[in-house]
């Protein structure tokens, strides 16, 4: 895999660079000092933020730790895990929410806005208040303005989510220098770059998102070589589940339902996961709550728990081996395997990592910790205080455009590394045509209607020339936080149209997960099938110029035995196009061709004679 050089210079100016990460649960900040990365206190000195924002009544919005005790006595104005609700859209999160003490604002549409204290907000907006709160410990701690910072984000975080992500860190006030995948950020943390080469897998399983990144370490540079995950999967889900039991052993025991009571089931929900933390180090819990003068206890042994949770546990293994798949990897390839995210606290999480990957797991870090660590040596590899590193991502679906058929032509695989770029020429299906519309498509499958819309625009204004005369340049530009950029450009004229492509929402997980595994177990229908529309296309092409031909007088120069052949050729085409035997398309075009080279040859002599009427041979 060919790998990129890039230039991160500051352009004269120095600036502070920090690293964040801006988490499900909680988020936090990181610097590099001379020492290497440290975590950025906050006040009192801890430097975990919790991911929760209070809107009061009255006041500024109130974010971290006071927050979270105001899920208890104000969850209708408190929002938590608000990262699972980034770049998706309103029909995506109805599960979700049916979980949650807040609401989906009346009127929202494709892009989610959530109603708190009567006042609306949108994910990124909620997020942005964390990003400011970290902003604002970093600051303190300095002693001077932050405005510069690398964010980190799930590896399988499509479009949509990585764009939410950066327009948060906008609204708080930060350049966004660049978004960089948690698992890659682990890596650096551990100093992994201190090897010479070798393979390491970084497992992250956090609040809500699991990732799997195998990366490739060679000569001082990380090379991401496949990432895979799942955006719906984490200790939120663990959380969920325990809570789901509770109440219901609650309402069984007391006979009262709690779960339409937004405070109880924050008393539960915290009960539960004071349990959950319990038994990464205890062999069993107990879930303890009291409430309205009655007593819930419930012993939890280990062993229980973890067959509540094995399940979960097991989600988290597809993604690793299919991740070892796109590899070109066996487990016994993997060189260091690092554990990240405070769910990889749970004992048979590990034994699971620890059985797939036969080797032990690098745990010395604070797993909370590690992905803000990570982000601080990003942070100083682009502002020039760590040199002769650099760090390339991948791309984890396709990027194309809609050709003629409905078919679709791959500029940018999955897989590839990030930043790249691509391009390809194109030309025009119809006679004089004006306008070509460009349909930006992402995905593994080889028909259109399979894969996720990004983006459409027109280059508009085209000289009116023949069919296949244009050349219309196509170029993808996608950059190192994996936005994308599309220019179509006129190569004859220079006249061009630019877009950088707008996220669209309303993806479900489901749907992403689903796409490379749809892509296999499809590939020798969507092949077939794609055959089938290309040669139609050129089907269509032929005939149009045939039955532009026979309206020539050479075609009157031919026999009738001639035309009678050429007419034959052409029903035998027909027929045969409407069928679904491409390879019975191509030998009747085949036919068609033969049968018309007489024709080409005295429309050819007439075209040349005429160009050469009254031409001296001197000339």
């Amino acid at each position: 895999m060919s790998l990129f050089q890039i230039d991160f210079g500051s352009g004269g100016k120095e600036h502070k660079v920090i690293g964040i990460d801006l988490g499900t649960t909680n988020s936090l900040g990181a610097f590099m000092d001379l020492t290497g990365p440290t975590v950025i206190p906050g006040p009192g000195g801890n430097p975990i933020v919790p991911s929760v924002v209070s809107i009061p009544e009255h006041g500024e919005p109130i974010v971290g730790w006071p927050a979270v005790d105001r899920l208890i006595s104000d969850p209708d104005r408190t929002i938590y895990s608000v990262k699972r609700l980034m770049g998706r859209g309103v029909r995506d999160v109805q599960e979700e929410l049916k979980l949650f003490p807040f609401h989906i604002a009346s009127g929202s549409d494709q892009v989610i806005q959530l109603s708190l204290g009567g006042k609306r907000f949108t994910p990124p907006g909620i997020s942005a208040l964390v990003l400011r709160q970290i902003k604002k410990n970093a600051e303190d701690f300095f002693g001077e303005p932050i405005d510069h910072a690398v964010i980190t984000v799930p590896a399988y975080f499509n479009d949509a989510q990585r764009q939410a992500t950066k327009d948060a860190g906008r609204i708080a006030g930060l350049q966004v220098m660049r978004l960089v995948n948690e698992p890659t950020a682990a890596a650096l943390a551990y100093g992994l770059d201190k090897r010479e080469n070798g393979v390491v897998a970084v497992y992250d399983l956090g609040g809500g998102t699991f990732d799997i990144s195998i990366l490739k370490l060679h000569d001082g540079i990380f090379e991401v070589l496949a990432t895979n995950g799942d955006t719906h999967l984490g200790g939120d889900d663990i959380d969920n589940l325990l809570l789901k039991i509770a109440l219901e052993d609650i309402a069984s025991e007391w006979g009262v339902d709690l779960s339409g009571d937004s405070s109880a089931v924050q008393r539960v929900r915290r009960a539960v996961i004071e349990a959950k933390h319990q038994l990464s180090s205890a062999p069993s819990a107990v879930i303890a709550l009291d409430l309205n003068g009655k007593s819930f206890r419930r012993e939890l042994p280990r062993d229980v728990f973890e067959k509540l949770i094995t399940p979960l546990v097991d989600r988290t293994l597809a993604p690793c081996r299919a991740c070892l798949k796109d590899a070109g990897l066996t487990p016994d390839e993997i060189d260091e395997v690092v554990l990240v995210g405070g769910s990889t606290r749970i004992p048979l999480v590990r034994q699971a990592v620890r059985n797939l990957f036969k080797a032990e797991p690098h745990t010395e870090l604070d797993p909370d910790e590690v992905v803000a660590l990570g982000a601080a040596v990003q942070a100083g590899i682009l502002s020039g205080h760590v040199p002769d590193k650099l760090l390339l991502d991948v791309t984890p679906l396709s990027l194309g455009i809609e050709t003629m058929g409905g078919v679709v032509s791959k500029l940018i695989h999955r897989n590839s590394t990030i930043p790249a770029s691509a391009s390809e020429t194109f030309t025009t299906a119809v006679e004089g045509q004006r306008n070509v519309l460009i349909h930006v498509v992402q995905g593994e499958r080889e028909m259109v209607r399979d894969n996720r819309s990004l983006a459409r625009f027109d280059l508009k204004d085209l000289d009116p020339l023949p069919a296949g005369m244009p050349k219309i340049e196509v170029r993808f530009l996608i950059d190192a936080n994996g936005i994308l950029n599309v220019t179509a450009k006129d190569l004859r004229t220079g006249k061009a149209h630019s877009v950088d492509v707008k996220p669209s929402y309303g993806l479900t997980d489901e749907q992403v997960e689903a796409m490379i595994l749809e892509s296999f177990s499809k590939a020798e229908e969507d092949f077939a099938e794609r055959q089938l529309r290309e040669v139609r296309v050129e089907a269509d092409r032929i005939l149009n110029a045939v039955d532009k031909a026979k309206g020539d007088d050479a075609y009157m120069e031919l026999s009738d035995e001639e035309r009678a052949n050429v007419d034959r050729c052409i029903a035998e085409l027909i027929l045969a196009y409407h069928g679904e035997n491409h390879h019975l398309v191509h030998e009747k075009m085949d036919q068609l061709n033969e049968a018309t080279m007489k024709l080409a040859e005295l429309m050819m002599n007439t075209a040349v004679q005429g160009a050469l009427k009254g031409t001296k041979i001197d000339a």
